[in-house]
Parts: C-alpha cells; structure tokens; sequence
C-alpha cells in the first residue's frame, strides 16, 4: 500500500499540485464578492494550468530532436514551455483589461463589490 501512495501520488506531486490551485482559484472566482479577488483567483486558476501543461512537457523514453549515444535520459519537449509563454502573455493582457474594467466600475458606482454593483445598477434601470 505505501509503495503505490509513494510511487502514484508523491511521484506526481506536480499534478497534485496543479490541481489544488486549479480548485483554489475556481473557489475564488465562484465565491468571493469582490472583483479584484475575482481576477486574482483568475490569476490563480491559469497559473495552475500553466504548471500543469509545463509538467506534460517531460518524456520518459520519448525520441530526442538530436540523438546522443548512450544518453537515456528524459526528453523536455519544448512544445509546452512554447505555448506557455504565449498563454503567460495573454494572461497578463487579461490582467491588464480586467483591472481597467474594475477601475471604471469603481469610478461609475463607486464599489468593486459585485452584489452592490448589482443592485445599483438595477436601481438605476427601475
């Protein structure tokens, strides 16, 4: 029983990982009222799926671009970490506009929380 907790769940720590940010960052987005924490659960969120896709980059046994003899070793495929760093730059510009969205709320009803915002807005369509 130990070898198998060792071997299927501490061996792939990185998913374990990935995945309790991925479930923190969902809670933050779903639960919290306030829209800064909102777009930092979001922050969260793909930070976990950056880790995740990073961690499917690593191939055991996989075929090298350039064969070395005698080198059985473990072969990064650079596909991931290439998507990733696009994936990072779209992320920081959906920061970005995120941010300016929530400046504007704040300078129009003078709150970034959303059940407030809510009800001033119905308020001011009665």
């Amino acid at each position: 029983m130990m070898e198998w907790l060792v071997e299927e769940v501490f061996a792939k720590y990185n998913y374990w990982i990935s995945i309790v940010l991925m479930l923190i960052g969902f809670y933050a987005m779903i639960a919290k009222e306030n829209l800064v924490k909102k777009i930092i659960g979001l922050n969260i969120f793909q930070t976990a799926i950056f880790l995740f896709y990073i961690s499917l980059g690593d191939i055991v046994g996989g075929t090298e671009p350039i064969v070395v003899e005698g080198f059985e070793g473990i072969y990064v495929n650079p596909l991931p970490h290439v998507l990733i760093l696009t994936a990072i730059v779209v992320g920081v510009a959906t920061t970005a506009v995120a941010l300016s969205l929530v400046i504007l709320m704040y300078e129009k009803y003078g709150t970034i929380e959303e059940p407030e915002i809510i009800e001033k807005e119905r308020e001011g369509e009665a």
